[in-house]
């Protein structure tokens, strides 16, 4: 279901202020690793669990061993950024360099997206794609496009199967991705705090520390998360080199992956890849705590909506047309 918001509502950033970060709890990655694996010859449940025992197995000592991204010293994170990206060399043919990208200060980030300017061309799952390192043969993208009927919010009547011109008479077009909940369900549930929210409201995953038990797939409303159930395959002239553990590094296989703001791009200043590769320009993104940006304008002047507000996540992705 979708609720509208009061355009002359204040901007939902002063009551979904950020908050503390998770710490770190007793359940360790090897601890549950360990209880799935001696459950696994219990049918479906082993069928369920198989790529996870399957990345476990394939682990290096020095990758079993890791601690949690949030317990990593700087020097640390360089020696597993520079082994991952010797893995890029070996595995892909391709020079990498993997950095870590910090959350800046007094930054919310929100997305809002003009679906009368949205006409379903796709590029912005193109873009998504291409930059982050996603596998060639699956085609996979961390955005869908759904083409709905005018006049309709049920989405069971809406489709992202489609293949022919766009704009279609009588449809208009909604892009879904990850909505950077202020109160994400997706987190909450994770059994070994692989994925956390920051404070700038991106919600991040320890790629290495995640064993792929799918609990966020399921707890997601919005059925933003994806299952790597195979390597990527990537040619080596369409690596994307410049890359962020948390962010668009060649994830392993057996994780569960999402959409991060292109934090590796945010957070340094530069767009989001969907934004830049939109060619009607109906994205519009931002720091919700800066008041002169066009994100919070939007917010005060549209009729903007969320996408199954009763739910209380209080996602930070809005919706509006003119």
């Amino acid at each position: 279901m979708i609720q509208s918001r009061n355009s002359h509502e204040d901007p939902p950033t002063g009551r979904n202020a950020p908050r503390d970060l998770p710490v770190v709890g007793q359940m360790s990655r090897r601890t549950a690793v360990k209880g799935v694996a001696a459950a696994a010859g219990l049918g479906a449940l082993g069928l369920a669990t198989a790529p996870m025992i399957e990345k476990t197995a394939q682990l290096s000592v020095e990758e079993f061993l890791q601690q949690h991204f949030k317990e990593l010293t700087d020097a640390d994170k360089q020696t597993i950024f520079e082994r991952l990206e010797q893995e890029a060399k070996e595995k892909y043919g391709a020079t990498v360099e993997i950095g870590d990208f910090p959350a800046l200060e007094g930054v919310r980030y929100g997305y809002a997206i003009n679906l009368s300017l949205c006409n379903g061309n796709g590029k912005c799952m193109e873009a998504c794609h291409k930059e982050n390192n996603h596998d060639r043969a699956t085609e996979q993208s961390y955005i869908r496009v759904f083409e709905m009927a005018a006049g309709s919010t049920n989405f069971g009547l809406g489709t992202t199967h489609f293949d022919h011109a766009v704009p279609q008479k009588d449809k208009y077009y909604l892009p879904m991705q990850c909505f950077q909940c202020d109160n994400p369900p997706c987190v909450s549930v994770c059994p070994v705090e692989a994925t956390w929210q920051e404070k700038d409201g991106i919600v991040v995953v320890d790629y290495n520390w995640c064993i792929g038990c799918r609990y966020c797939m399921a707890a997601c409303p919005y059925h933003a998360r994806r299952f790597n159930w195979k390597p990527a395959e990537i040619p080596a002239e369409e690596v994307n080199p410049d890359q962020g553990y948390l962010s668009n590094r060649i994830r392993p296989v057996g994780v569960v992956e999402k959409c991060h703001f292109c934090l590796h791009r945010t957070r340094v200043g530069k767009l989001p890849a969907c934004l830049e590769a939109c060619p009607t320009g109906a994205r519009i993104f931002g720091n919700l705590l800066d008041p002169n940006s066009t994100v919070r304008w939007v917010l005060a002047n549209k009729r903007c909506f969320t996408i199954k507000e009763e739910l209380g996540t209080k996602p930070m992705m809005f919706y509006f047309f003119d």
